[in-house]
């Protein structure tokens, strides 16, 4: 999949565990896993407001799209 989630960065910069965050954005930390992992399929507005507010940070800092020849497709 070409869309790359950078979560592991942001939460590293704001030295946040999973669990913390995942109780900020009242999400299970199961579910917090499949989005550090890339393996989400899609992302709920309403989280990634959660996820943008928690974080400070801008859907952009999370989210970035590749190519997929860059990607190695």
């Amino acid at each position: 999949m070409p869309i790359i989630i950078n979560l592991d960065v942001q939460l590293a910069k704001k030295k946040m565990s999973v669990g913390e965050f995942a109780a900020a954005i009242d999400i299970t930390p199961a579910n917090v896993a499949v989005l550090k992992n890339g393996r989400a399929k899609a992302v709920r507005f309403s989280t990634l407001d959660a996820i943008c507010r928690v974080l400070d940070c801008q859907p952009g800092d999370i989210l970035v799209w590749v190519a997929d020849e860059e990607h190695g497709a």
